[in-house]
């Protein structure tokens, strides 16, 4: 500890006296310096002891005294030390009565104790102090390095961190989730910072913040983790007091070990994602045996139990669909089109699934795919629970950003709201692996145009194939096969559209049809003839009869009811 007014006192050799201020010689004295300006503030930074002999002060005056003894008060010296019998026989009974008044302690010097002994117990105080504190930073790296290496990793460093600062310390992943805590009660104070970490995560790397808590009275330092421009996790320490010295240095000590870790790991992963990839690319081609021998370990849990295919890819802000158009897919093999933020939602998606496996320790095959994200999930897993949160959140967040308000027409809401659409296969197994790419890929495509963030094969299934003909391409088409109909019906030379509808509504029943436009079933055969022969086609073909159907249907309202 540094030394304080009262330690300066008691020394033996330094014979000091206390005049005025005797409860506040608890203070911590930062120096010790000597100066005779009439206004020595502009010099003085705070926490020093100030030492005058007032030669130019006239310290016997009332008013001069009490101006000079408020003014380095407020500047933030902690006391003062004048040198009795230099300028002055006594110390001066105005500058013992401002130091009263103004609550600033004061300490008569004798005549043989020079000032430069004062500064030279200040000065080996605080190298001591600063000794003191680098040697326990240096145990503290030690003990954390330890800890760092033993089998326990992380749980064990943040204990010993927890401990050194006598207070707690918590380990946030990558998709912003509490993965270690301590001490054990500490998680539930973690997560109640869920909101703080995920701003400090937005930030470019390293970042760091100070929360204030409003539940209790802790001070809580927030640091991110990983070497590059995106933060791989985050570090949380709570302390009653701001960091001293030594605390400081095991807080960096442990934020190094964990980024340090948090790499090494991120390099397993990626030889991990490399293996995945050639999995996945032997049960897209059809390999299920080869690619269980070279699952292994690693994946070949994931291979034994029914799994889902996961295609997801962002979807630029100003692409979002609007009135049934279909935003344009990315190029085969290409970069997706990217506004702000458009790569960086697929990475906290796959954080996401990644971190709730982990917690559940079940098997997660995640494999980047130009510009897209492909991934294996156990079906009924942690992860597919992920998923299916992490879009429903988006889609919460996109519905906030895009409701008016007032004048700004938008409301801010997070990156990740815009730009996330997700594809969900029917549970499966390897032999069915492409089969349910394609599921996932036409989810995807319904997402995409439906605008919503995820899309699950069996609500395709389940629904109407209608909704689908809302596409510019299915209308252009439906428009340029019925054209010549239309054409030949605006020249008030018969309704051949309409009467094609009733037919096919019908099932090729004439009488019904008939009854339905209220004409001879004769007249309805004429009409059928007469649209066989500007189509130059077979109504006896059902694939024409269904090619007319939804060309119908796609045209029949704006969105293709």
């Amino acid at each position: 500890m540094p030394h304080t007014l009262a330690s300066l006192v008691n020394h033996t050799a330094l014979k000091l006296t206390v005049l005025a201020g005797e409860d506040r010689l608890d203070a911590p004295v930062r120096w010790a310096h000597a100066s005779e300006l009439i206004d020595p503030v502009p010099y003085m930074e705070g926490g020093e002891l100030l030492l005058i002999t007032a030669l130019k002060l006239d310290a016997e005056d009332p008013e001069t005294a009490d101006r000079y003894v408020r003014r380095v008060a407020e500047a933030g010296v902690v006391g003062l030390g004048f040198a009795v019998g230099v300028n002055y026989e006594g110390v001066p009974e105005a500058l013992v009565e401002a130091a009263r008044r103004h609550h600033l302690p004061l300490l008569g010097v004798p005549r043989r104790t020079p000032f430069i002994a004062i500064s030279k117990a200040v000065s080996a105080a605080v190298a001591a102090d600063q000794y003191r504190a680098v040697t326990a930073g240096f145990e503290a790296q030690r003990e954390l390095t330890r800890a760092a290496l033993g089998a326990e990793g992380p749980a064990e460093l943040l204990a010993r961190l927890a401990a050194h600062l006598d207070g707690w310390a918590a380990l946030y992943d990558a998709s912003g989730a509490v993965v270690a805590a301590a001490p054990e009660w500490a998680a539930r104070r973690a997560a109640r910072l869920a909101e703080d970490v995920a701003r400090l995560r937005e930030r470019p790397a390293p970042a760091s913040s100070v929360v204030s808590d409003t539940d209790g009275d802790d001070r809580v330092e927030l640091q991110t983790l990983g070497t590059g421009r995106r933060a791989r996790g985050v570090l949380a320490v709570g302390t009653g007091a701001p960091l001293g010295t030594a605390e400081r240095y095991a807080v960096h000590s442990a934020v190094a070990l964990l980024t340090l870790t948090t790499e090494r790991s991120r390099a397993l992963q990626d030889a991990e994602q490399r293996l995945g990839a050639a999995v996945l690319k032997m049960l897209l081609a059809g390999e299920p045996d080869h690619a269980r021998a070279v699952a292994g370990r690693l994946y070949g849990g994931l291979l034994d139990a029914p799994f889902r295919m996961v295609v997801a890819e962002p979807v630029p802000s100003d692409e979002q669909p609007s009135a049934g158009k279909l935003p344009p897919a990315p190029e085969p093999g290409g970069s997706p089109s990217s506004g702000a933020g458009a790569v960086p939602v697929l990475d906290a998606l796959a954080d996401a699934m990644e971190s709730a496996a982990a917690r559940s320790g079940e098997a997660v095959l995640a494999v980047p795919d130009a510009g897209r994200l492909i991934v294996l999930v156990t079906d009924g897993g942690a992860a597919a629970d992920a998923c299916t949160a992490f879009a429903a959140a988006a889609d919460a967040r996109l519905g906030a950003a895009t409701r008016p308000r007032g004048r700004t027409g938008r409301t801010g809401a997070g990156r990740e709201a815009e730009g996330l659409a997700v594809g969900l296969s029917a549970p499966t197994g390897p032999m069915a692996a492409a089969n349910a790419y394609r599921q996932a890929e036409q989810a995807l495509s319904v997402a995409r145009r439906r605008g919503r963030a995820l899309v699950e094969h069996e609500d395709v299934a389940a629904g109407s194939v209608l909704p689908l003909l809302a596409d510019d391409a299915v209308r252009a088409f439906a428009d340029g096969l019925l054209r010549a109909l239309r054409d030949h019906d605006a020249t008030g030379r018969g309704d051949l559209v309409a009467s094609l509808r009733a037919w096919l509504a019908r099932h090729g029943q004439w009488d019904a049809a008939a009854a339905d436009l209220g004409v001879h079933r004769h007249t309805l055969r004429y009409r059928m003839r007469r649209v066989e022969e500007i189509l130059g086609r077979s109504l006896d073909d059902p694939d024409v009869r269904m090619e007319l159907w939804l060309a119908l249907k796609a045209t029949s309202s704006p969105v293709g009811e």
